[in-house]
């Protein structure tokens, strides 16, 4: 491939805007030309051989800048970042430039063989990997340190000097994609590709999965309406119905990891390669040497590292956790005061005042989970974690456990310490439907609004301007620039997570929390969507072969939800009146049933393979030609 750079060329008579670049207002012009500079220089120098062009407003140039690439510098940045893509033969391998003529729809002119989605992601790729060379500081500010091998787009954004990068959305597509997608009420799949194309593989997933899961969620519904409606109270339909949400629960995470291996083989990202993690934007430390690479990087102790998250952020977890338990007995006195006021008064509205607690409770916990959620963030950034991987990993975990305690540690104290399956099915119904009620209109609908207002805002000001700059992609860029920006699928994750505890944790009890689930998420696709196309910048594509860490959470609150149905199986009249004489026996059972659900579960999990067998074979089809290829070289 180094013979291929030698001869690009950055110029591109017809120059395609991709990326937009803003930097902070009154930044010198010595950083500027430096920057745009070691965007345009060729990759034997140091640059990024991308092409930059400043974008002229009324007021001049606002320091925002447009990013493109010549359909050659896309094609060695496909190669460059390991795209996969499929062949003639409907194989899918890694795209290579010298291999070019044998993919599929691949011709000299055909600018649309990689999708702007790509274009997108491999520009972001690029200006990741612009590294300081010589340089001691960022030119015009000194206080701005740089080192060899330090990424520039990283010190220019920790410093302050650059403010924002983003894609742009590209109009034509976009309105293609929302009459697709939610323009028409119909009943049918999402088109799950074109999302891929326009939003990357990250985004695509999650909206497979939420389909994929609202789909799963209709046998539960379907035999919940009668067991609810009919009131069925006989121990053998009980029994039943929990065994089948237990069946249920593990099968459908399995044959998930089947669609998912299907879906991301046909889009490349199955066979995409791990690239080599670099440190975070974030991380800060002592200049040293990193071993691996022989770079200089900053060095942080990992003792450090680890007295901060266990003298520090592990005691603040704990104390939230017990914060979270007091705001939770404050509710049961709530909701005894409820209680008495009705039985002193008998009245309708006396019954209307028994749902409040829940509902203030519901609110309550919605509130201190955003406000939990600011804090695990500052905390998990102060740990200093070297890798975005690892800071993820235990940015999630803070969340899930405070989440879980603080949406069902109520549910289980009313189910195992008051023994009051009425108010749990109450308590149960009031906190799902709030929680549904608040997610929508906290992450949909009023954001939807604050952007139509702006938007109005900004199109009377363009309106009024009188200029001859190209009037619709400055509109673009600066309706697209005060946009909010779309920080991942982490909370929408995180929203479903808890609406499958609700689901599986106490189903047996409460039936319909199925009905509602299914509700909710159509209405959760449409929203969403809504979201990603009118509300949010274009976020960068990001490769991925599965949803991460979430399956494994998703499996870890369906084994939990074994022991608490399993229990819940044991405290009902029927099976005690099994063992009229002995607890102990009636304590054995129940815990030899678990056991023997909890290995069913494992051996489903084990036989159900987590890949098709066609796809499995095309895999090792591949390994069996490098393989091959290594031993001629």
């Amino acid at each position: 491939m180094a013979e291929s750079w030698s001869f690009l060329d950055t110029f591109e008579p017809n120059f395609r805007p991709l990326v937009v670049i803003e930097l902070a207002k009154g930044t010198k012009e010595e950083t500027i030309d430096w920057f745009t500079k070691r965007i345009v220089d060729k990759k034997a120098n140091g640059g990024a051989q991308l092409l930059v062009k400043p974008l002229v407003t009324e007021n001049g140039n606002e320091n925002i800048y447009l990013v493109g690439a010549s359909h050659l510098r896309l094609l060695l940045g496909a190669e460059t970042v390991g795209l996969v893509k499929e062949c003639n033969d409907n194989s899918m391998r890694t795209f290579t430039y010298s291999s070019r003529k044998t993919f599929k729809d691949f011709a000299d002119d055909n600018h649309n063989f990689l999708t702007m989605a790509e274009g997108q992601y491999i520009i972001k790729h690029e200006l990741e990997n612009l590294r300081a060379k010589d340089e001691k500081m960022i030119p015009g500010y000194p206080q701005a340190k740089l080192y060899p091998g330090k990424s520039i787009v990283r010190r220019l954004l920790t410093s302050g000097v650059l403010v924002q990068i983003f894609p742009l959305h590209d109009r034509e597509e976009l309105k293609k994609l929302r009459h697709s997608w939610y323009g028409q009420v119909k009943v049918g799949y999402q088109p799950l590709d074109e999302i891929r194309c326009y939003f990357g593989e990250t985004v695509a997933l999650y909206f497979g999965f939420l389909e994929y899961f609202t789909f799963a969620l209709i046998p539960m519904a379907v035999i919940g309406i009668p067991y609810y409606v009919f009131a069925w109270e006989d121990y053998d339909k009980y029994v039943m119905f929990a065994t089948f949400n237990l069946l249920w629960s593990t099968v459908i995470l399995e044959v998930w990891k089947r669609i998912c291996a299907i879906m991301t083989y046909r889009w490349g990202t199955l066979l995409m390669k791990r690239q080599f993690e670099e440190p975070r934007p974030g991380f800060h430390g002592v200049l040293g040497v990193n071993p691996v690479t022989g770079r200089e990087e900053p060095v942080y102790s990992s003792i450090k590292r680890q007295i901060r998250i266990y003298l520090v952020s592990l005691p603040f977890v704990c104390l939230c956790l017990y914060f979270s338990l007091y705001v939770m007995m404050i509710y049961f006195d709530l909701e005894q005061w409820a209680l008495d006021y009705h039985k002193e008064n008998e009245s309708n509205f006396s019954s209307l005042m028994l749902f409040v607690p829940s509902i203030i409770y519901a609110i309550v916990i919605e509130i201190m989970n955003r406000i939990y959620r600011y804090a695990a963030e500052f905390l998990t950034s102060w740990e200093n974690h070297r890798l975005e991987s690892s800071h993820q990993n235990h940015l999630v975990l803070k969340v899930l456990v405070f989440n879980f305690l603080n949406c069902f540690a109520s549910l289980f104290y009313i189910a195992f310490v008051l023994f009051d399956m009425k108010l749990l099915r109450q308590s149960l119904a009031t906190l799902l439907i709030t929680s549904q009620i608040l997610n929508q209109f906290a992450e949909s609908l009023l954001p939807y609004w604050l952007q139509k207002r702006h938007k109005k805002r900004m199109k009377k000001r363009m309106c009024s301007l009188k200029t001859d700059v190209d009037l619709s992609l400055v509109e673009q860029v600066n309706l697209e620039k005060e946009m909010g920006t779309y920080f991942g699928t982490f909370d929408d994750y995180l929203e479903l997570f808890l609406q499958f505890g609700y689901v599986s944790l106490f189903s047996c009890v409460y039936p319909l929390a199925a009905v509602f689930a299914v509700l909710n998420n159509i209405t959760e696709i449409y929203s969403d969507a809504l979201k990603m196309c009118r509300v949010y910048k274009r976020p960068f594509a990001e490769p991925t072969a599965n949803i991460g860490v979430w399956q494994l959470a998703f499996e870890t609150m369906s084994v939990i939800s074994v022991v608490t149905n399993c229990i819940l199986i044991g405290m009902s009249p029927q099976v005690n009146a099994l063992f009229p004489d002995s607890k102990m026996d009636l304590i054995l059972t129940v815990a030899l049933v678990e056991h023997l659900l909890l290995a069913v579960k494992f051996i489903m999990a084990f036989v159900i393979p987590d890949k098709p067998r066609d796809i499995q074979i095309k895999l090792a089809k591949l390994e069996f030609e490098s393989l091959e290829a290594l031993k001629q070289q």
